[in-house]
């Protein structure tokens, strides 16, 4: 790994609960939850999804996502993708499409993010 890249990998999670929080059309938020390696889907200050990680190095190993039942079918979890992977390349880091909807999402948006994906 390169020096800048261990450097902003490091800092990137810094133990701090929330940070980047970015309200989508529709009312809800994507939070960046560093606390629980996880970003986070909130609609009306309550937590309705979630895509975990894990850090690895210079990359975001994307582990599971999930939307509560009854709000899914809104678009929802394409939000939190495209959330947590604008985050990851702001970042300056890599991506891990372990979870598959975010796998897919990468696939349908390869444009976007297919250059974020270790191969």
């Amino acid at each position: 790994m390169r020096g800048n890249a261990r450097k902003r990998a490091r800092g990137w999670h810094d133990g701090g609960v929330k940070q980047e929080h970015q309200s989508t059309h529709d009312g809800a938020g994507v939070t960046h939850n560093t606390a629980a390696s996880r970003y986070e889907l909130t609609l009306d200050g309550k937590v309705v999804g979630h895509a975990d990680y894990t850090l690895e190095g210079d990359a975001v190993r994307f582990t599971h996502t999930e939307v509560d039942p009854g709000h899914e079918g809104r678009g929802l979890a394409s939000q939190l993708a495209q959330f947590a992977l604008d985050d990851v390349r702001t970042r300056g880091l890599k991506a891990l499409p372990q979870c598959r909807f975010i796998a897919q999402y990468i696939a349908r948006h390869e444009k976007e993010y297919g250059g974020l994906v270790v191969r």
